[in-house]
């Protein structure tokens, strides 16, 4: 045993040397704690950032979302070749659904994601993902549907436009003049003839011009489908005069079966050394209606007047549908100089190649008129 050992165990040690071993004890004391103490601090840190990172996770996995079926009411437009994450975005700027995310998670979960259709949509502000998801659908759409009757004249057709979505007659008027706005082809001198018969549907941002257009595409949609200038050069005529008589066709005919016979009527008549003598021509010179003209309408001046005018009118008297537009290119072959509507209750027509025959017809006509 050592001196110092010695004074150790008497308690006779110098202070100095006492004060020297205590803080020799507390530097290991403070050795081992600094550790634990980072241990725990660190811990403290993971355990909140995984906190979190589980809510940024959870987050990302169960979007913010709204429940219910949502209040009021706004209206969507979706663009033509619009993604689902921009309608996403655009349905959280109007307050429609609470996170693009929620809207992307739903309409993917139904398959609808590249399917969506433009056009403008009624939905409602704060409703669930899912209900918005279920709004956009064609039968929610905000359009106005108008149906063109093949056969209806242009100022009838506006006045069914103007009916239809609420805008004044005269824009619809004044836009059917702008003949290049309205995309028609260049052999066209007008709208009446080009505007064609179908059942439309028009956005609430559709002007008159893009209705009246829409209109003319169809038509050269179906020109081109019948080949109509093709077809109209291997008869000899220009692609306006087939759109006139087709229009002549449209106006006469009571049933499609007979519209070829009747094409093939003006045809062999223009063939002829004879006027054309279509009471429905003469009667649209004149604004009136029908297909029986008096005395006293085949004696006016205009130019429709086809018991005043050779050959055909100066433009179309309807707007005529694909089948007009088909009989006018094929007409059926024949002799035929006359037809008439023997038996108005069943629109049936009878044709006759002389004379004689068509005057029995007319009794006919007489009988069940």
């Amino acid at each position: 045993m050592n001196d110092l050992d010695f004074d150790t165990m008497l308690g006779s040690e110098p202070r100095g040397r006492r004060a020297a071993r205590r803080r020799r004890r507390r530097t290991r004391r403070g050795r081992f704690l600094a550790p634990l103490l980072a241990f725990i601090v660190l811990a403290g840190i993971v355990g909140g950032g995984g906190y979190y990172g589980y809510m940024a996770i959870r987050e990302a996995m169960v979007p913010d979302d709204y429940t219910g079926q949502g209040t009021g009411e706004v209206t969507l437009e979706i663009k033509d070749g619009q993604s689902a994450a921009e309608v996403a975005d655009e349905l959280v700027r109007l307050g429609v659904v609470k996170s693009a995310r929620a809207f992307s998670n739903a309409i993917e979960s139904v398959g609808k994601s590249a399917s969506l259709q433009p056009g403008t949509y009624k939905m409602r502000k704060q409703m669930s993902a899912a209900d918005a998801v279920a709004m956009l659908d064609a039968d929610n759409k905000v359009t106005d549907t108008v149906l063109v009757k093949e056969g209806l004249r242009l100022s009838k057709i506006i006045e069914e436009l103007a009916k239809k979505t609420g805008r004044p007659a005269k824009e619809f008027q004044t836009a059917a003049k702008d003949l290049e706005q309205l995309g028609l082809p260049a052999y066209a001198k007008g709208l009446e003839g080009y505007a064609f018969p179908a059942t439309y549907e028009f956005q609430p941002k559709d002007t008159p011009t893009d209705m009246l257009g829409k209109m003319v595409t169809r038509f050269n949609e179906a020109a081109e489908k019948v080949e109509l200038e093709a077809g109209a050069k291997k008869l000899g005529y220009k692609p306006n005069e087939i759109v006139i008589i087709a229009s002549i066709v449209q106006a006469e005919a009571g049933r499609h079966e007979d519209m070829a016979k009747i094409a093939r009527v003006i045809y062999n008549r223009l063939k002829l050394p004879m006027q054309l003598q279509m009471d429905s021509t003469t009667m649209y010179g004149l604004n009136k209606y029908g297909t029986r003209a008096s005395h006293a309408d085949t004696k006016s001046t205009s130019k429709y007047n086809t018991y005043y005018v050779d050959g055909l009118p100066i433009g179309p008297i309807s707007n005529p549908g694909e089948d007009a537009l088909h009989a006018a290119l094929n007409p059926e072959p024949g002799k035929w100089i006359y037809f008439a509507a023997t038996d108005p209750n069943s629109n049936v027509t009878e044709f006759a190649e002389t004379i004689e025959e068509f005057r029995e017809l007319e009794r006919k006509l007489n009988a069940n008129s």
